[in-house]
């Protein structure tokens, strides 16, 4: 469908061109070269972390996460159902069982209280998202997991460059899994990166990344002989990818403030015109949100999404549960008592949020909210 409005749309300016055209214009390092490291450093800095891990997909990059942390079959991962799919199979990926805790709805992520109920002796790690770039309640999170002596990794797919007092969302956890899909803060079409203060884990992620190669230099560019020291996967982002990603990241403090002052202007015209209607989840004192989503929740939901998409507006539904999803109901057999995940599912509404959102478009959005509500 051609949308008036759509959901997203990519930011981009010439110097996304740019960066690629010469990368490309390079007749080498394609598959990997200089701007691999440099957009790790760049992502590195941005987050204050002493690393970063690029791979192709946040996918890639959480899996390969299980592995250096060696997660594996008995063991149990404590994630949200209100979440996209990945962050539930990649326990799966290594034989170990995703378990799922109810979200508490201020910020829409995992409920400190729900996760201490979840926690048995076969739990090894809580792995929490900031959803829709809001941040969740990382730091009681963070204290369940020193008490408890368990791993902490963050799903920060929807959140790079939130922060909760001053510190960016991906510096509470021992490592946080971040991602460039197309609808991403910043985006390189597809790709992830981890990043993390551990010197190990640092190490163990460059080798499940590249086949389990020892790999001090690179590889299509050396004539040294490289080992093979454990298994791993081809999960590497491309140099040609990466180019595209240090065009971003040298605009992602604008792309970010577009973002916010697009909500803020949403925020206060919907509250005014249809408070009744749409719920806005109030965020904790001092959480900072860059709306990789715009999320409401809506009486009628489904009634008003099939009225916006008459009027050339799309809208989604972030998220369906994962414990509702075929699989894990039919096949995996999980049964889950989720009272505040169903209940937000059942009445969310993620609707177009992008930096260039005109203002125009953002008042054509509100009044065809508003019209709905009215008539009915």
């Amino acid at each position: 469908m051609n949308w008036k409005i759509p959901l997203f749309k990519i930011f981009w300016d010439e110097s996304d061109i740019e960066n690629v055209s010469n990368s490309i214009k390079s007749g080498m390092s394609w598959a990997e070269g200089p701007d691999i490291q440099e957009f790790e450093r760049l992502i590195a800095d941005f987050i204050s972390t002493k690393y970063c891990v690029t791979f192709n997909s946040g996918t890639s990059a959480q899996h390969a996460s299980m592995l250096a942390y060696g997660i594996s079959k008995g063991d149990e991962v404590i994630v949200p159902s209100f979440t996209f799919i990945s962050t539930a199979n990649t326990p799966l990926f290594v034989g170990a069982k995703p378990v799922f805790a109810d979200i508490e709805e201020q910020t829409l992520g995992l409920n400190p209280d729900s996760v201490l109920e979840k926690i048995t002796p076969r739990t090894k790690a809580i792995m929490p998202i900031h959803y829709g770039g809001c941040p969740c309640m990382i730091r009681e999170l963070k204290e369940i997991a020193d008490d408890y002596n368990l791993i902490l990794i963050e799903d920060a797919a929807e959140a790079f460059g939130a922060s909760v007092k001053g510190k960016k969302v991906g510096t509470f956890g021992d490592s946080t899994m971040l991602s460039f899909c197309q609808n991403k803060v910043i985006t390189t079409g597809e790709g992830g990166a981890m990043v993390t203060d551990s010197d190990e884990i640092y190490r163990k992620l460059k080798l499940v990344r590249s086949h389990g190669r020892a790999d001090n230099s690179q590889y299509f560019s050396s004539t040294i002989s490289m080992d093979y020291v454990t298994l791993g996967y081809n999960f590497r982002m491309s140099s040609l990818t990466a180019s595209l990603g240090i065009a971003q990241m040298k605009k992602v403090d604008a792309i970010i403030k577009m973002r916010q002052d697009n909500s803020s202007y949403l925020n206060s015209r919907l509250k005014k015109e249809v408070a009744e209607h749409i719920y806005f989840p109030n965020m904790p004192e001092g959480h900072v949100n860059v709306y990789q989503l715009y999320t409401v929740i809506a009486n009628d939901r489904d009634g008003l999404q099939e009225h916006l998409a008459n009027k050339g507006i799309m809208s989604k539904v972030y998220f369906s549960p994962v414990h509702r999803s075929h699989f894990y109901r039919n096949v995996l057999k999980y049964e889950c008592d989720l009272p505040v995940t169903d209940k937000i599912a059942d009445n969310v509404l993620t609707l177009p949020m992008y930096p260039d959102l005109k203002l125009d478009e953002m008042d054509y959005l509100i009044d065809e909210i508003t019209n709905y509500y009215e008539g009915n």
